[in-house]
């Protein structure tokens, strides 16, 4: 960060006419995607931080002689890629917080202990990442299991997808949660055998919990955001999409807007869920297209997540028959809260991951559809994760969006084979069917749900493996996407389902100089080596806004 703060020191310094000379890049390979399918170019030109023009480097020499020259060194370029799907402030508090992801159940208990000896008495353990599907038996662990550490300190640690929570005694008591404490609707509270809580909580119930803990002040969010904007910017992520924020995070972003404190693009989505809802509409779209800051959509969860049984399935689970999942909100309510955001002119972007949440949310917009063309919006559909085949089909009728996240693809594979069984695979994680009709789709991670590297979104999304090689073939490899889909959907689809793919999404001429260069050409490579390229420098307006330490 020291250097460059002492780059936007010597631009300030800069006189006029330096700053609004040309730039040519070029020795380098380029790749973007444009309407016209994948383009290659081994140049770049870009002025007073917008493209000029790309192509080959003896005709943009000549095009502009007088242009400052810098030698990429062979390196590969890409236009910046986005996150059309993350949770920015909580992946700047998680790099605060205890951080569980892939562990076992014994170095989870280890790494909790050793965590509390950082805090202070009385202080909040909070922590994120633990999934059980990893565990022998695969069981919800309990509050036993933490109420034995030699921790006094209360303690709250969200499973994988944020779906769920665990808390241990002491965390259950200042919330006063007991035997007699009912779930809320939309939400579960898991009780022992003894009428005890076991010390699990899903969905709607995390808030009985979540209400205890101290709430952070707009000053901590404010430093969350910019934390979670150097590692973004540090993946290659010129773009992000906030999926769900309340009115104190809404806030800080304005106040860092107005600082000039927001690095890349980003493109918060209004959480329905927050209390003042109503009037964060009636204050209207924030910013233009070409801002740092652009709000002008919502974010509604219909239901859960398939790790803690919480999506809403159509039948029941094929592992635990009986259930079928949670619906966060009556239909009624869905409807009213959608009506209420299209009305002020907002896009609606809605989680659905179960069947039958996806099946309700299609039925919704219809009907909205019904009483007023709804294509403008460009409404999107977060996850699209699970779908009857035949609904998957009706994305077109309205021209919606699908917001998927491969690497929940290739996380998944083994748990959603048990939750759904063999038949409802059909329509889940379905991408190629999305693109064979022309749906765009809209590539993202789920940050910090799943790692925040957007290579690694590209690798699952092209060989369907995890990052280990599994399984051999791809798991369902036929809904596989093509590199060059893969690169569309992290770029130019991304910036279209953010009304913003007419300056950002690729390098064409009069767009943003928003671009990334990588260590490897991943389109040469073994794709099963995408994920190991590394993001050596991002470029933001034509401003090298990170450069890889190893390199500097």
């Amino acid at each position: 960060m020291h250097l460059l703060r002492t780059l936007a020191l010597i631009a300030l310094a800069a006189p006029s006419w330096a700053l609004q000379a040309a730039t040519l890049i070029h020795n380098f390979n380029g790749y973007q995607i444009t309407e016209d399918g994948l383009e290659t170019f081994n140049a770049l030109t870009f002025e007073e931080g917008k493209v000029l023009a790309v192509g080959n480097h003896k005709a943009l020499s000549r095009q502009y002689p007088d242009a400052e020259t810098v030698d990429a060194g062979g390196k590969t370029l890409l236009p910046g890629l986005i996150d059309a799907h993350g949770h920015v402030r909580e992946l700047g508090r998680l790099q605060q917080q205890l951080q569980l992801r892939d562990m076992s159940l014994p170095e989870t208990l280890k790494a909790v202990e050793a965590f509390a000896q950082k805090l202070e008495p009385g202080q909040w353990l909070l922590g994120r990442g633990w999934n059980q599907v990893l565990w022998p038996g695969k069981e919800f662990p309990t509050r036993a299991q933490l109420d034995k550490l030699e921790v006094d300190n209360p303690i709250w640690l969200r499973r994988i997808d944020g779906h769920a929570g665990w808390a241990n005694s002491a965390a259950l008591k200042l919330a006063g949660i007991g035997r007699d404490t009912r779930s809320p609707d939309g939400g579960e509270i898991i009780f022992n055998k003894d009428g005890s809580p076991s010390g699990i909580l899903i969905d709607n119930a995390m808030s009985l919990l979540q209400r205890a803990i101290p709430a952070p002040s707009l000053e901590d969010d404010k430093i969350s955001l910019k934390v979670a904007f150097d590692k973004a910017l540090s993946l290659g992520l010129t773009g992000i999409h906030d999926a769900g924020v309340d009115r104190q995070t809404l806030t800080a972003y304005r106040q860092l807007a107005a600082a000039d404190e927001i690095p890349l693009r980003a493109y918060p989505m209004i959480a329905a869920s927050d209390s003042r809802f109503a009037q964060l509409l009636e204050a209207g779209v924030i910013g233009e297209p070409e801002e740092r800051l652009f709000v002008r959509s919502i974010k509604l969860s219909a239901d859960g997540a398939l790790g803690s049984r919480g999506a809403a399935l159509l039948e029941p689970y094929h592992d635990r028959p009986g259930e079928t999942g949670l619906l966060l909100y009556p239909q009624s309510k869905i409807l009213e809260l959608l009506k209420l955001a299209t009305d002020r002119g907002f896009q609606v972007n809605v989680h659905a991951i179960g069947d039958r949440a996806n099946h309700i949310v299609l039925n919704h917009l219809q009907t909205l559809h019904r009483d007023s063309d709804q294509k403008p919006f460009r409404h999107r559909v977060e996850h699209a994760q699970v779908l009857q085949t035949e609904d998957i089909p009706r994305f077109t009728q309205m021209d919606l969006i699908a917001s998927m996240q491969p690497t929940h693809a290739t996380s998944d594979k083994n748990m959603a084979a048990a939750r759904l069984g063999q038949e409802r695979l059909e329509g889940a994680y379905a991408w190629q069917k999305f693109i064979q009709q022309g749906t765009p789709i809209a590539g993202g991670s789920d940050f910090p749900v799943e790692p925040a590297n957007p290579l690694f979104g590209l690798h699952a999304a092209v060989t369907r493996r995890d990052r280990q090689g599994q399984p051999l073939r791809g798991w369902r490899i036929e809904e596989a996407m093509t590199l060059p889909q893969a690169l569309r959907a992290f770029t130019l689809d991304a910036a279209y389902a953010s009304h913003q793919e007419k300056v950002i999404g690729s390098l064409e001429a009069g767009k943003f100089a928003d671009f990334i260069l990588l260590d490897r050409d991943i389109f040469t490579i073994d794709p099963q080596e995408i994920w190991r390229t590394n993001v050596l420098e991002t470029w933001v307006e034509g401003e090298r806004v990170y450069i890889d330490p190893a390199t500097d």
